[in-house]
């Protein structure tokens, strides 16, 4: 990608949740959950299936609104918006579905630029930035392919391309890695790596594969050598932070650094770490 995305901020966290609650029929989800994504931070949202990982995206998203409490994006409050305000304001954010979420019956360059589609982008400007996000996941051969055409790890890839057409300064990740062999997976990381440390992007990933937090931790993207190498054991030289957040039953079960996470003698902390 030619350019870094700007943050939209000039201070202040890129995400904040105050006392978040939601639920459905089923009872309340997310009972009270705050916290607090830096700009250029990576946040890992850590926990088993159903504690509200994928459910904080959406609502990060504008996609679901929080029964009580506050969300505020890009410093942006979401709960005082408009439908027609949210559309806008998730033009400005990147959302990597599960599954990729790709329509079937496009090709893979339609499926890339459906956002500057909506949004009546000049034409002679959709075709280079197609190819320019293609490139940078190094899909741009596949452009006329169907998602059906592709593997589950390309059919990943390609969800990310579409997230960075508009050069958003936040990506919402849901799952990234979910069923996909080691050696995709760690394709995909290495994208994430690389928006993270080239281009500043802020993240907010859920995930329950403790690996993929730990690699993302551990690790930065250099851009003299276009590789991911270890990072430093002096702090002070090590890239954009990252943190882990672990749900549990609605609320923030553990919050901090990697390396308290792996030190943590907790039982219920110990399960992720086996």
């Amino acid at each position: 990608m030619a350019s870094a995305p700007s943050s939209g901020l000039n201070e202040g966290p890129a995400i904040e949740f105050d006392s978040v609650h939601i639920g459905f029929d089923e009872g309340e989800i997310l009972s009270g959950l705050s916290f607090r994504v830096m700009p250029r931070e990576t946040l890992i949202l850590l926990g088993e299936t159903g504690t509200g990982k994928t459910l904080s995206l959406k609502l990060a998203a504008g996609l679901l609104k929080a029964k009580s409490g506050s969300i505020k994006v890009l410093g942006k409050d979401l709960g005082g918006m408009s439908e027609r305000e949210l559309l806008r304001f998730r033009r400005e954010i990147g959302f990597v579905f599960q599954e990729g979420a790709l329509f079937d019956s496009m090709t893979v360059a339609e499926n890339v630029a459906y956002r500057l589609l909506e949004d009546h982008a000049d034409p002679d400007e959709i075709e280079p930035n197609v190819r320019e996000v293609l490139r940078f996941v190094e899909l741009e051969h596949t452009v006329d392919l169907i998602p059906s055409e592709l593997s589950g790890g390309m059919r990943r890839r390609v969800s990310i391309a579409r997230a960075l057409i508009t050069r958003p300064p936040i990506v919402l990740y849901d799952s990234p890695t979910a069923g996909l062999d080691p050696v995709t997976s760690q394709t995909i990381i290495t994208l994430i790596l690389r928006l993270r440390d080239i281009y500043g992007v802020t993240a907010l990933l859920a995930t329950h594969r403790l690996q993929d937090g730990f690699a993302l931790a551990n690790f930065h993207f250099e851009k003299s050598s276009n590789r991911v190498v270890p990072n430093s054991k002096n702090r002070e030289t090590n890239h954009a932070a990252t943190r882990f957040l672990v749900l549990r039953d609605g609320k923030i079960y553990f919050e901090g650094a990697p390396e308290r996470l792996a030190a943590s003698t907790d039982p219920y902390l110990k399960r992720f770490l086996v």
